[in-house]
């Protein structure tokens, strides 16, 4: 039975710290077990603070041994400082020994796949490749930002996107947030995580946080619809956590 986990932390050092700490442990772990592990990474602000962090002391992670992948990611040119994949390379995966045909990103604007429907396809096939079994993937550990408004990855309250039942990945064409265009993991996809964390700081975010930790309908808080097979953990500051009972 998977459980909800509810942690509070004075601030978002604190917060970063303690998970970095964990985050380290789940992979060193799920690499001890069957030799090797895979996370879905997230941009925002606890995200890549998360990554600079693992940098500076990532413990006895074989990066070499770790899948890595995206929950979701602006289409636009590869070049683009707003992409999640340049960021997270900044600030973590360019400085430590990753084993670079286990880098997934998603498809830029520019590159291979110009057509963001065929650009998520080609990343569906990608998740495919890497599975275990019976072509669908299962990650150790999804790491998830939430906005204000309860989205996680580019699933907006009320959209299409995040009321997609059977595939993985899919194309948003109108996204209320720009940009725009973006290719992103599924509520079916974040639900095949052994661990799904959801790094969450500011009072801005505290009214959408207690309603996903309370059990709201996912088309209206899609955080809510964000668990993991083992393990959902909440990772809040006090402002974040400021609504909760």
């Amino acid at each position: 039975m998977s459980e909800q986990i509810v942690e509070r932390f004075s601030d978002t050092d604190a917060l970063v710290s303690v998970a970095a700490e964990r985050f380290v442990a789940v992979v060193t772990a799920a690499q001890a077990e069957r030799g090797s592990a895979s996370v879905v990474l997230t941009g925002g602000g606890a995200g890549i603070a998360l990554l600079e962090k693992l940098r500076a002391d990532s413990g006895s992670i074989d990066w070499s041994a770790v899948d890595v992948f995206w929950g979701d990611e602006r289409f636009v040119p590869a070049t683009d400082p707003e992409r999640n994949e340049l960021q997270a390379r900044e600030a973590l995966l360019d400085h430590v020994g990753v084993d670079h045909s286990r880098v997934h990103p998603m498809a830029a604007s520019d590159g291979e796949y110009p057509d963001p429907v065929v650009a998520a396809a080609e990343y569906a096939r990608v998740l495919a490749d890497r599975a275990v079994t019976g072509g669908v993937p299962e990650f150790d550990l999804h790491l998830l930002g939430m906005g204000g408004e309860g989205h996680v990855n580019s699933l907006f309250p009320h959209t299409d996107a995040v009321r997609e039942e059977h595939d993985l990945v899919i194309a948003v064409m109108h996204s209320p947030k720009p940009p725009p265009v973006r290719i992103t993991l599924t509520l079916p996809a974040v639900r095949r995580s052994r661990q799904v964390w959801l790094l969450v700081t500011g009072d801005a975010k505290a009214e959408a946080a207690a309603a996903a930790i309370g059990g709201a309908d996912p088309d209206d808080i899609p955080a809510a619809g964000a668990r993991g097979t083992e393990a959902t953990v909440w990772f809040l500051d006090e402002a974040a956590a400021g609504k909760l009972p």
